[in-house]
């Protein structure tokens, strides 16, 4: 009988196992928001437009200027982020690849320089408040191990607005995080930002 019992919780644990990653698998595959077309402009910040992705793996090729420059992969969040910063900040990383999570440097203090971005790096929490055009990192998830990468688009006394690409396809364009100041540091409430990155 205690054999039969541990066999049972070993099937159900097997098969709640199975439905989950299904559930993962549907939800980073499905696209429910089938009126847009993957590459239609669903957004933008000072002229740079933010382009739908349909699900987050999705890729079709390589965005790159007219000068070699190398944007990223179509459309995913790294794409549009260096997209604004080329167009509008005019700004060309000495690195030009790696995944979102990558582009904060953890060995880096707050206010210290990241030569592969070229950018000034600030940590979350930080001395400096974030502001519009910033470049905001996640770290990785179980469900997404890349990170993800996004632009300040506006900053209140305790709110920050982001516009993002590629943020899942049940996700919109916008998000709006709380942004605390403790002890002389500013912190945007989400575990997941790891900082920010400022052109100076």
């Amino acid at each position: 009988m205690e054999k039969l019992k541990i066999k049972h919780w070993t099937y159900l644990i097997i098969g709640l196992l199975i439905l989950s990653f299904v559930g993962i698998w549907t939800c980073r595959k499905t696209n429910p928001k089938t009126n847009f077309p993957v590459g239609q402009q669903i957004d933008s910040l000072n002229g740079v437009y933010v382009y739908y992705n349909g699900s987050i793996d999705n890729v079709i090729g390589r965005n790159t200027t007219a000068d070699g420059y190398n944007l990223g992969l179509k459309y995913q969040c790294v794409e549009f982020v260096k997209r604004y910063y080329y167009e509008h900040l005019k700004h060309k990383m000495p690195d030009s690849y790696g995944h979102a999570k990558d582009f904060f440097n953890k060995t880096l203090k707050d206010g210290q320089k990241s030569k592969k971005r070229n950018l000034i790096q600030y940590t979350n929490p930080s001395v400096k408040k974030p502001k519009v055009s910033d470049l905001l990192i996640f770290d990785g998830t179980t469900h997404n191990k890349y990170g993800h990468v996004a632009i300040v688009s506006n900053v209140k006394e305790n709110i920050i607005e982001i516009i993002q690409q590629n943020p899942g396809p049940s996700s919109k364009s916008r998000a709006v995080f709380m942004l605390d100041n403790k002890n002389g540091k500013w912190e945007i409430r989400n575990k997941q930002i790891l900082g920010w990155l400022r052109k100076e």
